[in-house]
């Protein structure tokens, strides 16, 4: 990630209309947790349910200008965790977590698109995609409406740790010319 610093200003903190993106601190476990540890809030994701121990090692290790706590405008609560992950110097993954009592509010569609403008304006990027369980309804619409498209669909290639087996998986992305084509209509 050191290129990246290189070649752009790293952002702290992002905003949307309804949101704040912000550096996670430990001050955050407890709402962190409250959505980490609980088997329906992460049955479509490759990591937890969490220990207290895990939460605490993901808030620590948490990057700053790359992974973001996503919290309310309105009262200031942490309400999930969102993160833009390079994996190149001009291709990145982006990836969200809510708490499950904040799904269905358009705030993964806001804390998503606020990370692809982020990708593109700020880091330059060629390329942002994303992966989901292809049973993640919530998820892959959020894709969607961010203007991301379906590129790939594989087969048992995501271990569900909640359920204990092997899901399919999507991945979608967008393009910087797409995204900057829409942007600019």
């Amino acid at each position: 990630m050191g290129e990246f610093k290189t070649l752009m200003t790293i952002k702290e903190t992002l905003e949307t209309e309804r949101l704040i993106l912000r550096p996670l601190t430990e001050e955050d476990f407890d709402s962190v947790h409250s959505w980490a540890s609980v088997p329906a809030n992460v049955r479509y994701m490759s990591w937890g349910p969490n220990s207290e121990e895990d939460t605490l090692n993901f808030i620590r290790t948490a990057k700053p200008g790359f992974e973001f706590g996503i919290t309310l405008k309105a009262d200031n609560q942490l309400i999930g965790s969102c993160g833009i992950y390079p994996s190149g110097l001009d291709t990145a993954e982006i990836g969200w977590t809510l708490h499950r009592d904040h799904w269905q509010k358009g705030y993964g569609t806001e804390a998503g698109y606020v990370l692809i403008e982020y990708g593109f304006n700020t880091m330059k990027l060629h390329r942002i995609f994303a992966l989901c369980a292809a049973d993640n309804y919530g998820s892959y619409r959020v894709m969607e409406n961010i203007g991301m498209r379906r590129e790939a669909h594989y087969r048992k290639a995501l271990w569900a740790r909640v359920d204990k087996e092997w899901i399919d998986q999507y991945c979608y992305a967008i393009l910087a010319e797409e995204y900057l084509n829409k942007v600019t209509l």
